[in-house]
This record gives structure tokens, sequence and C-alpha cells, in this order.
């Protein structure tokens, strides 16, 4: 009984005189029961916190194994060449999938360059083949038929200027490269587009004339861009080149350029040739690309491709649309304010 006592409740004793004693006692049998609980909670929690997180460790372990082996697996392929093979996406929206996305659209890229460079290979061999071919027959040809020093120097001229078109498409071919690679970045600086189209629009109006056709021009004033004066005169004469090159005599070709609603600078050309169709535009200004209407003019395919760099490098776009007949094609610049 004594025991039971001192386990369920706390007693003190105070002497008091005439040999009495006061004993004051206190019930801890609640605080004994909480202390009991409150001890096997703890225990279980701890318990359960095991399980699950060696539970939860294990479940991690194998997706991260799973989906890091399925990583590997993808990037042994293409290491091996096969540039087809993507990351299996879960359908789970998480950050795996997001990791997957992120290695696909850097695998689709590398694939669309590969897919280039097997292009611009095969291009510069099948297009510099004639001239190059042609140059050597007409040299052959002088060395042994030649009647004379005219004969001669005619057939070096001739030969010559064969080779200075293939110099030209080597220089178009590094100009793009260079400007992909951002390198002309160095040369941006404030520049007054106005001043440069009236320019352009002096010296094309006459080339225009000689050929049968005419020049609209249309520019608003003040216009200013922050880029390399150089390299954007350069993608609006290729545009003015290829229509005056596809325009039928009689025709009028339009330059135009003004600030868009949204702030950007836009430079429009347009002719009423052939066009391009819907389907090809996507591929026009893929490097040595040339369409039907192309095939019998002269040139190497590289002006729309040398454009369309050039507004990305300035980081704006070049854009295809109808003119019923003919083509528009517009270079279309950010805000002097957000290109600098």
């Amino acid at each position: 009984m004594r025991d039971n006592i001192r386990s369920l409740a706390r007693v003190y004793r105070y002497d008091l005189a005439g040999g009495y004693h006061l004993l004051v006692g206190r019930d801890v049998a609640t605080r004994v029961q909480l202390r009991r609980m409150l001890t096997e909670a703890i225990l279980w929690a701890i318990l359960i916190v095991v399980v699950l997180g060696g539970l939860g460790a294990a479940v991690v372990h194998r997706t991260l194994q799973r989906m890091l082996a399925h990583i590997s697996r993808t990037t042994s392929a293409i290491g091996r060449g096969d540039l087809s093979q993507r990351v299996a996406l879960t359908g789970r929206g998480d950050e795996f999938d997001r990791l997957a996305e992120t290695i696909n659209d850097m695998l689709e890229r590398i694939g669309r360059l590969m897919d280039g460079v097997r292009q611009v290979s095969n291009a510069i061999a099948h297009d510099l083949r004639t001239p190059i071919t042609r140059a050597r027959t007409r040299l052959e040809d002088a060395l042994v038929h030649a009647q004379g020093e005219a004969d001669l120097r005619a057939a070096i001229e001739r030969a010559v200027a064969d080779l200075d078109a293939i110099v030209r498409v080597f220089q178009a071919i590094l100009r793009i490269a260079e400007i992909e690679s951002g390198a002309r970045r160095s040369a941006f600086a404030p520049l007054d587009l106005t001043q440069l189209l009236t320019d352009l629009a002096e010296f094309y109006e006459a080339v225009a004339e000689e050929r049968g056709l005419r020049l609209t021009v249309e520019v608003a004033e003040g216009l200013t861009l922050f880029g390399d004066r150089d390299m954007i005169q350069q993608a609006i004469a290729n545009l003015l080149d290829n229509a005056l090159k596809y325009s039928p005599p009689g025709e009028t070709i339009e330059l135009r350029a003004w600030t868009a609603n949204t702030g950007e600078i836009v430079v429009m050309v347009s002719d009423h040739g052939p066009g391009i169709p819907p389907e090809e535009r996507a591929r026009v200004v893929e490097r040595f690309y040339r369409g039907e209407a192309a095939r019998s003019t002269p040139g190497a395919g590289l002006g729309l491709a040398l454009a369309q760099a050039i507004a990305e490098l300035h980081e704006g776009r070049l854009e295809f649309g109808d003119n019923h007949p003919g083509l528009s094609v517009r270079l279309v610049f950010p805000p002097p304010a957000l290109s600098t």
C-alpha cells in the first residue's frame, strides 16, 4: 500500500508541536500517465519517421536511378551517332519531366545544327564543283587551243571571274559564321536608319532603272537603331538585290520603313515577282537552299541566310508575307531602348 501511494502521490511531512505531524500530499498519477504517453508517442514517431524515411529514400533512389539510367542510355546512343534518341517523359510534369524536356530541347538543337552542317557540306561540294570545273576546263582549253595572247588573256579573265564567285561564296559563309558567333557585337553603336535607307534607295533607284524597274521609297523620319551599320546595310541590300533579281521588267519594288505600335522598327521590301510558296519559307533562310523559282537565276542561296543571321544578332527577326502577287520581306528590329 505504501509503495502504491509513493508511486501515485508525492507526500511532504511537517513536524508540529506536541508530537503531531502534518502530512501534505499531491496526486501525480495524471502526470505519470502523461509522461508515459508522451514517451510512447515519441518512440512511435521516431519509428515511423525512420520507416517512412527509409521507404522515401528507397523510392527516390530508384526513381533517380531509373531516370539517370535512361539519360545515360540516351547520351550513349547519341555518342554513337544516333541523334534521333530522346529522353522519355514520365508525364507527371514534375522536375524530372522538366529536366528531360530541357535535355530534349538541347538534343533537338544539336540535331538541327548537325543537319545544317551536313547540308552545308553537301551544298558546298555541289555548288562549288561547277564553277571550279568550268574554270579548269577553260584554262585547259586555252592551253590547248589558244591562238595567241588575246585568247589566253580572255580565258584567264573568265577563269578569274569564276574563282572570284567562289571566293565570294566562302566570304559569305565566313561572314555568317562570324555573325552567328556574336563576334560583331563589339561594333554596335547608335545609327541613323533613316539616313542609311535613304542612301541605299539612291543607289538602288539607279540600278532598278537600268533593269526597267521602278523603286518607290517610303521611310519614316527619325528612325534610329543600336547595331552594326555595315551589317544592317548588308541585310537590306540583300533583300533589295533579291527583289531586283526576281522582278519582271516594268514592275515596282517598294522599300518602306516605319515604327510599329509595339515600338519595333520595321523595314519592308516588296516585289511582284514569283514569290516564295508558304511551305518553302521556313527553308529559304538555310544556307545554299534555293527554291524552284530561283534555280534558273544566278546565286548561291546565301543572301537570306545572311539577312536572317544579321536580324538574330540584332535580336530581331526576318518575316515573309504575300504581296499578291510577289513577296514582301520584313526585317523587324526591337525598340532602340531594348536593343542597347
